[in-house]
């Protein structure tokens, strides 16, 4: 495992759409696992692999309830709304307020290579559609309602503290 860089807010690739993944080969174990290892360490919940350079249709997500890897994510399903900050570890330092679906349902394979369906709510809803976005060349501040925010490390150890 390794860690790779992060591609941040200006970089072009964040900004191409990703190509499925037609089979879980070892290359895509690895680039998985060196997803997770680089969300982790920068303490985010989510990550799209274009975020690491591939144009590849995968994103890790980790809300606090263990790793979730979707390869080809395709949300099927939404249902009402949630307003609130979002942030982004390509865009370091900066949170906007944006409107999502409160409930989401998504298809994908897993990385055993079968198909799994899963429905999210809430900041897991929030996840799914965030990192999806990514794969299409979407970035939340497209989404932002108002201006981007500067924040600290201590506004979102704060933000931490009062979801948890």
């Amino acid at each position: 495992m390794a860690t790779r860089n992060i591609r941040y807010d200006g970089d072009p690739i964040l900004r191409k759409i990703s190509k499925a993944v037609p089979a879980v080969t070892p290359r895509i174990r690895v680039l998985i696992e060196d997803m997770l290892e680089t969300m982790y360490g920068a303490n985010g919940v989510g990550l799209a692999a274009p975020q690491v350079g591939i144009l590849k249709r995968i994103v890790v997500i980790d809300v606090g309830e263990g790793p979730i890897v979707m390869i080809n994510p395709k949300i099927t399903r939404t249902e009402g709304e949630q307003t609130g900050d979002e942030g982004c570890l390509s865009l370091p330092g900066k949170a906007g307020t944006v409107t999502r679906p409160n409930e989401v349902t998504v298809q994908f394979m897993g990385e055993d290579g079968e198909y799994y369906e899963l429905e999210g709510t809430e900041l897991l809803a929030r996840a799914i559609c965030h990192e999806c976005d990514h794969l299409d060349g979407k970035i939340y501040k497209d989404f932002v309602e108002g201006e981007l925010r500067d924040v600290t490390a201590e506004d979102e150890e704060e933000e931490e503290e009062e979801q948890a």
